[in-house]
């Protein structure tokens, strides 16, 4: 008696464009309010606010960790040697108007009168929160990055 010869089940999988579909990038518990996000300073690490003029905060929220900022000094042909001002935020965190808050304040707090911001062109939700804290476009056609620019005010 001769058997059929086993075929392979083909699965078929659904594409999308999403690197992670199942990951949420929002939140859905809302805004926060600035009174309820406090800045820790710290140390920093060595490429995160620890190097030489750099500057490093946790960013809590409701006495839970969301994420962190910093600025490094970079030093770039177009501007020189400057602070470099970076936020990540926890995924939970995103959506909840809190960049908004750390832009704002820890540009404030800290002992520069002018930072930079370097960040992905596609990436709007940090320009919006930059822009809101006061940050404007300074791109020029050499950079291959979104630039923004914040001055302390007088």
């Amino acid at each position: 008696m001769v058997r059929p010869a086993k075929t392979k089940r083909i699965r078929r999988v659904k594409h999308t464009n999403q690197k992670h579909p199942s990951v949420k990038a929002k939140s859905n518990l809302g805004p926060v309010s600035t009174d309820n996000v406090e800045l820790i300073g710290t140390a920093g690490t060595r490429n995160k606010g620890g190097g030489s003029g750099g500057e490093a905060w946790l960013v809590m929220v409701d006495g839970k960790r969301a994420g962190k900022a910093y600025i490094n000094m970079l030093d770039d042909p177009i501007r020189g040697l400057h602070p470099s001002f970076h936020v990540f935020l926890n995924r939970p965190s995103q959506g909840r108007h809190i960049g908004r808050i750390v832009y704002k304040s820890c540009c404030s707090r800290s002992k520069y009168d002018v930072i930079y911001a370097h960040m992905r062109k596609s990436n709007i939700a940090s320009r919006k929160a930059a822009e809101y804290a006061g940050f404007v476009d300074v791109t020029s056609q050499e950079d291959m990055q979104l630039v923004m620019v914040w001055r302390k005010p007088n």
